[in-house]
C-alpha cells in the first residue's frame, strides 16, 4: 500500500495571521531519512522564527524551495517525502491525484508534541511489517489521543488511506471492544466572549487598584454561636409578624456600621489635598449580578435599626441582579462588605473599592475546635480580612475596627441597643 505514494510537505501556517512565511534554514538534506518528531526546517513568520518537524516517517527525497527563499504562500510544496521502498522517480511525476499533504507543527509551541509521538510510536510498534497503516499525520494524532487502534479503521481517503474524518466519526458505541476513549479535546481551542461595559469598567477599577493603592491586610476570627442563637431567636418572632427573616450578611452589615461609628478613622479616603474623613458611614455591599458585580450602598447604615437595614438590603440586592438600581443606590458608599461565605469559602483577600480605603472580606462560619479557658471547645468560627490602603488606615486603626467589629459580632446584643 506504500507504493505510489510520495508525501507532499506544504508551507504551514504557524500562525493565525500567517500567509507566507519565509524558508530560513534546511537542517535536514536531501537524502536524509527522517521520522516523527525529527525538525526538517526552520521558517519565518511575521512574528518570529520557528523550527518544524515532521510528523510522518521516511526519506526527504526532494527539496523543493531553497534556503533563504521569502515570502513562499502558505500552502505551497517546499518539498517531498518517500516513504520506503517507493520509487524516487516517483517525484518527478507528481500530481494531485497520487499526492497527500503533509501537517508540520510547530515544536516550540506545541506542549503535547513529545507525548503525542510516544502514543504514535506505540501505535507503531503494534504493527507488523504485512499490516502496516496508511493514516494522515492528523489521523495518526488524533487516533492516539483517543486511544483508537488503527487497526481496526478502514480508511476514505485516497488508495485506502485513514484520514481525519475516519476518526472523528467513530462514537464511542461503535469502537470495538476494549478500545479505550478516554482523551477528548475539542477541535475548537477556545470561544471568545466580548467584553461588556460592566466587565470593562470593573477591571479598569481593580487594575487602577492594585497599582495605585498600597494595599495591606489584617485578618481576625470571630465566634459566630452567640450571634447565631440571637438570629434564630428574632427570626422566629420576625416569622410570626412579618415573615420576614434576617440573615447572618445583615448582622455583619449591622456590625460593620457600628465599628465604624466606633472607629471614625477607618471611614475615611484619599485626596492629594489630605484625607477625607466621611461624616456619614454609607455601607456598600458587594452583589453578584449577571456578567460581573455591583455594590449598592446603605446609606447611613449606622443609624438604622437591623430590620430596617435587612428590608433594605434585601431590595437592593433585587433591584440589582434585575439590573433595575438607580446611580444614587449604587455610587459612593464610604466602606465596602464582601461576603463569599455563602459559596463556601472560609478565607480571602478582597480588592479596595477606590476612592474607599477599606473593605471588608467576610469568609463561611466553620466549626473549629479552639482554646478557651485552657480548654478545647467547639465554636463556630468566621474569618474576616480587612484590607486597608496603608495611606490612610494604619495598622493600629485597622486593628482597632476590627476589634471593635469582633465584639460586636461575639456579643451581638450590644448591636440591637447601640
Amino acid at each position: 500500500m506504500g507504493n505510489n505514494m510520495p508525501i507532499k510537505v506544504l508551507m504551514p501556517a504557524l500562525s493565525p495571521t500567517m500567509t507566507a512565511g519565509n524558508l530560513a534554514k534546511w537542517v535536514k538534506k536531501e537524502g536524509d531519512k527522517v521520522k516523527p518528531g525529527d525538525v526538517i526546517a526552520e521558517i519565518e513568520t511575521d512574528k518570529a522564527t520557528m523550527e518544524v518537524e515532521s510528523v510522518d516517517e521516511g526519506v526527504l527525497a526532494k527539496i523543493m524551495v531553497s534556503a533563504g527563499s521569502q515570502n513562499i504562500p502558505v500552502g505551497s510544496l517546499i518539498a517531498v517525502i518517500l516513504e520506503e521502498g517507493e520509487d524516487a522517480s516517483l517525484v518527478d511525476s507528481i500530481s494531485a491525484e497520487n499526492v497527500v499533504p503533509i501537517e508540520i507543527s510547530d515544536s516550540k509551541n506545541d506542549s503535547v508534541r513529545s507525548a503525542i509521538s510516544e502514543q504514535v510510536n506505540d501505535i507503531s510498534k503494534i504493527q507488523s511489517e504485512n499490516t502496516r497503516i496508511f493514516a494522515s499525520p492528523l489521523a495518526k494524532r488524533l487516533a492516539a489521543d483517543k486511544g483508537v487502534n488503527l487497526l481496526s479503521v478502514e480508511g476514505s481517503g485516497p488508495y485506502g488511506r485513514i484520514i481525519k474524518a475516519d476518526i472523528e466519526k467513530l462514537s464511542i458505541e461503535k469502537l470495538p471492544s476494549g478500545v479505550a476513549c478516554s482523551v477528548r479535546r475539542s477541535e475548537k481551542e477556545y470561544n471568545i466572549v466580548p467584553h461588556t461595559n460592566m466587565r470593562k469598567i470593573i477591571a479598569a477599577r481593580l487594575v487602577e487598584s492594585k497599582q495605585n493603592v498600597p494595599h495591606f491586610y489584617l485578618n481576625i476570627e470571630c465566634a459566630l454561636d452567640k450571634l447565631l442563637d440571637m438570629r434564630q431567636d428574632i427570626n422566629e418572632i420576625a416569622s410570626d409578624a412579618t415573615h420576614h427573616k434576617i440573615s447572618v450578611n445583615d448582622l455583619v452589615i449591622r456590625a460593620s456600621a457600628m465599628a465604624l461609628r466606633d472607629v471614625p478613622h477607618a471611614n475615611a479616603s484619599w485626596d492629594d489635598a489630605g484625607i477625607m474623613f466621611y461624616n456619614n458611614v454609607d455601607v456598600a455591599v458587594a452583589v453578584a449580578i449577571d456578567g460581573g458585580l455591583i455594590t449598592p450602598v446603605l446609606r447611613n447604615a449606622d443609624q438604622k435599626s437591623l430590620m430596617d437595614l435587612s428590608s433594605e438590603m434585601k431590595n437592593l440586592a433585587k433591584k440589582a441582579k434585575e439590573n433595575k438600581l438607580k446611580p444614587e443606590e449604587f455610587q459612593g458608599g464610604s466602606f465596602t462588605i464582601s461576603n463569599l461565605g455563602m459559596y463556601g469559602i472560609r478565607r480571602f483577600s478582597a480588592i479596595i473599592n477606590p476612592p474607599q480605603s477599606c473593605i471588608l472580606a467576610v469568609g463561611e462560619g466553620v466549626k473549629r475546635a479552639i482554646v478557651e479557658d485552657d480548654k478545647i471547645v467547639i465554636r463556630t468560627m468566621m474569618d474576616v480580612t480587612l484590607s486597608c490602603d496603608h495611606r490612610v488606615v494604619d495598622g493600629a486603626v485597622g486593628a482597632q475596627f476590627l476589634k471593635a467589629f469582633k465584639n460586636y459580632i461575639e456579643k451581638p446584643v450590644k448591636m440591637m441597643i447601640s
